[in-house]
């Protein structure tokens, strides 16, 4: 067991998917998990969530006091860095405010690190990253650049990219659900907009392979499905079987109609596992039972968007509808 007796620190672990990682490690019995957020309130409900669990630690801070993040990683052997400001429209109102947490908060999280020896930290990143039109893929692609350039030391850092995850909370799904339910409407931005979709459990067990799998500064990706935002809509309205109205709003400041997952100039040196591609940082390393990936761009624009009967099942694994 990977995990056994050594110390995690979570970072924005009372999110949607910081407690699914919670769940996750426990299993392998560490000697103690932190988890480290703002919210004291949705810290106490992950505290009932997991039955006051002698394993945990609950730390109130912020990744922007540098002093607080150096405290909290003390006797730490491996951190999940999951704390962002994750809204585009939020981000895009308060650019300031997204700049002092996803870039100069990671860097604190990073310098904390490397002062304590800690073995491993994972970043997690976006699709937005990619040719950024918005604050938050701005402010992800500076976070995964600091990662790439943190160079060698005791500490071995690397990246993962997520699509838009499934049911977490702030993404479509939860949104569309609370607009048919209050206002017998959804509001669409384009039916066409496509979007890579994961599951919460997906998103899981690519942070924690990403870890253990981690030589230093690579960007792990994870292989999903695609999906048209029309059909989610309409799988949705269907299932509430009730009389609902779709309004079309066009995009929003800094929305694309597309995501990307990896540039061809990065495909050119990628490796390719089954589920996933791995984005080394030196051209040089290579990871056993993984090949050359294929030069070409990963675009949801590229990639063939699921049918809606693919769609429904996904969604019904997921426990979303």
């Amino acid at each position: 067991m990977f995990f056994k007796d050594r110390t995690i620190l979570v970072i924005g672990g009372t999110g949607t998917i910081g407690t699914s990682i919670i769940a996750e490690l426990l299993k392998d019995q560490p000697k103690k998990i932190k988890i480290f957020s703002r919210d004291e309130y949705k810290q106490n409900v992950v505290k009932e969530q997991f039955n006051h669990h002698n394993r945990l630690e609950f730390v109130i801070g912020d990744v922007r006091d540098e002093d607080r993040v150096e405290e909290v990683m003390t006797n730490v052997d491996y951190v999940l860095q999951l704390a962002a400001m994750k809204r585009v429209d939020a981000c895009e109102q308060n650019p300031i405010e997204a700049v002092q947490t996803n870039i100069i908060g990671n860097y604190h999280v990073m310098k904390a690190a490397i002062a304590n020896k800690v073995k491993k930290v994972v970043f997690t990143s976006s699709d937005k990253a990619i040719s950024p039109t918005n604050a938050y893929g701005a402010t992800k692609l500076i976070g995964e650049r600091l990662i790439a350039a943190a160079g060698e030391n005791n500490t071995v850092f690397a990246s993962v990219r997520f699509g838009n995850v499934m049911g977490s909370r702030g993404s479509v799904i939860p949104l569309f659900q609370e607009q048919i339910r209050s206002q017998q409407k959804i509001t669409v931005t384009d039916p066409d907009m496509t979007r890579f979709m994961m599951t919460v459990s997906q998103a899981t067990k690519l942070t924690i392979k990403a870890l253990k799998e981690a030589k230093g500064g690579e960007i792990f990706v994870l292989k999903m499905p695609v999906i048209r935002l029309g059909d989610l809509a309409e799988i949705l309205i269907k299932h509430s079987q009730q009389q609902v109205t779709t309004e079309i709003i066009g995009l929003k400041p800094g929305e694309k109609m597309y995501e990307e997952l990896m540039t061809h100039e990065e495909s050119l040196h990628a490796w390719e596992f089954s589920n996933m591609f791995v984005i080394p940082v030196d051209t040089g390393v290579s990871y056993g039972h993984a090949k050359k990936a294929k030069p070409g761009t990963y675009s949801s624009a590229e990639q063939k968007a699921v049918s809606q009967e693919e769609l429904y099942q996904l969604l019904t694994g997921a426990n979303l509808i």
